[in-house]
């Protein structure tokens, strides 16, 4: 990754922050967005104490111009844009009946708009240098019917078509660009919502797979180090699902 400007949104917590330190630790010139500067100053500490350098740019994926003033405000300051990892995302549980429009739209503007605004504008940057790759990470929900978060299933398959969309436009011109969907991660904000309902992460997550827990921030961020890397050249367009492995049920006699 030496040489190589990395752009990460939702870079200050989980799988965004693993995924900054892992660029880092393999030579990558790393920009972190979200929208709690706190939390992304607290990162850059980190990769900048470790030797690494970080750029800071506080960015709600939200606002199309936010995401705009990220691509450019990181050519002005680094000068391109290599890799980009879609990773800011999110989602309520509420009840179908309770999703008003508002919600609904809030929700696709997070997890599906953002990626579409961000890819779009850092494929300039990509283009003018003859390439790049593009990580955008997704969700199991994309593939699921799950009614307490019916907006966020839908960006999220939203997505991993997205996903083949960009590989099919841009792929001949240098730019590969793949999808993770993830499964249950002990992200921070996944172990939060555990200890408020008093459940272990690692029971709920796992309850479904075969690995029996759930994942964790740094495996994700090893997929995605090798999904930008030489090492995927022959990859594009796919969405890949880290949740696991599927849980064998034996059917009772």
């Amino acid at each position: 990754m030496s040489g190589r400007v990395a752009v990460v949104t939702g870079g200050g917590t989980g799988i965004g922050r693993a995924t900054a330190v892992r660029l880092a630790e393999y030579g990558a010139d790393v920009v972190i967005a979200s929208r709690k500067v706190e939390n992304l100053e607290r990162v850059a500490g980190e990769l900048e104490a470790a030797g690494h350098r970080c750029l800071v740019v506080p960015t709600d994926v939200r606002d199309a111009e936010q995401c705009e003033a990220l691509v450019d405000h990181t050519v002005a300051e680094r000068g391109s844009i290599d890799i980009l990892v879609n990773n800011a995302g999110g989602s309520w549980s509420l009840p179908l009946e309770e999703w008003t429009l508002e919600k609904w739209q809030n929700m696709i503007d997070l997890n599906l708009r953002s990626v579409f605004v961000l890819s779009v504008a850092a494929s300039k940057s990509m283009l003018e240098r003859g390439g790049g790759a593009i990580v955008n990470i997704s969700s199991g929900a994309g593939e699921l019917g799950l009614p307490y978060v019916a907006p966020y299933g839908a960006a999220k398959a939203g997505v991993n078509n997205l996903t083949k969309t960009f590989a099919g436009a841009w792929t001949p011109r240098g730019i590969r660009v793949n999808c993770i969907a993830v499964g249950p991660v002990a992200s921070e904000g996944f172990i939060r919502a555990m200890e408020r309902i008093g459940r272990d992460p690692d029971k709920v997550g796992g309850a479904a797979n075969a690995v029996g827990r759930a994942g964790r921030p740094d495996e994700i961020a090893t997929g995605i180090l090798f999904l930008v890397s030489d090492a995927a050249s022959f990859v594009s367009g796919e969405t890949i699902y880290f949740g696991g492995g599927p849980k064998v049920v034996v059917p009772l006699a």
